[in-house]
Parts: structure tokens; C-alpha cells; sequence
């Protein structure tokens, strides 16, 4: 629990969503990531995706990323859709870089947080929301 509350710092939407979710754990033991199917046929969402600090920077986030997709693309996946913060500026390179595109913004979605978060010197108030499509 402590690693997922690093990438998302309000433990009832962890709670929430791993009721639904598949939770993967490197063979390392380094990094997790919870997936899920959404309504739409074929698009799965990444949840939470995290490394240990010690593991940042090394490339292992590339990895972890793109063996979740080939992960989602071999169980069928069409299309894997990312959220994240508005201030999450590596996070957000890392997904526009793995091929994803920004399709959305969820206005005030880390309004309801316990505390407020506070990236790069900005505050964290909206979600964006990124999509990658597969194609085989």
C-alpha cells in the first residue's frame, strides 16, 4: 500500500479501484502496476503504475510500461487509456513518449483529496487523461 500511495496519495480511490483490478508486482520487486477493463470493448486503464524510489531514473518506468502494454495488447487490448496529474510532468513525457495522446481533462478530479498536491512547484487540481491505441 505505501508504494501506491506514492503515485496516488488517497488511499479510498486505491481502495476502490483494486476491488476491480489485476495488481502486478515486478520480479524484482521494484515496481507495481493495477490495471483494469473499462466499459468501452477492448480499452483497459492503468490504474497506478510505480517504481521504489531507488529504481527512478534508471529507465525501469520505460520498461514497466511498455511490459504492461505488451501485457494488455496480448490479452486483447485495443487501447489503454492513462490518467494523471496536471502536475505530473515526467509522467506525463513518459506517456506522450511511450506514444500516448491527451484526450481529455478531467476538471478539479484532485479536488476531494485528503491534502493537496503539490508537483514541480504547481498544484495538482485536474486530471489528464491519455490514450494509446494498439494495433497488432
Amino acid at each position: 500500500m505505501a508504494l501506491l500511495l506514492e503515485a496516488d496519495p488517497d488511499r479510498r480511490k486505491i481502495n476502490a479501484y483494486l476491488q476491480t483490478g489485476a495488481f502486478y508486482v515486478t520480479e524484482d520487486g521494484d515496481g507495481l502496476v493495477v490495471v483494469m477493463p473499462l466499459a468501452e470493448a477492448g480499452v483497459w486503464e492503468i490504474k497506478n503504475i510505480v517504481l521504489v524510489e531507488a529504481a527512478r531514473g534508471q529507465g525501469k518506468g520505460k520498461a514497466l510500461l511498455a511490459t504492461t502494454l505488451a501485457m494488455l495488447a496480448a490479452e486483447g487490448a485495443t487501447a489503454v487509456e492513462i490518467g494523471t496529474g496536471n502536475s505530473s510532468l515526467e509522467q506525463l513525457a513518459l506517456y506522450q513518449k511511450a506514444g500516448f495522446r491527451i484526450v481529455g481533462i478531467v476538471p478539479d478530479f484532485f479536488a476531494d483529496y485528503p491534502e493537496p498536491i503539490i508537483e514541480n512547484a504547481i498544484e495538482c487540481k485536474d486530471m489528464v487523461r491519455l490514450r494509446l491505441y494498439l494495433y497488432s
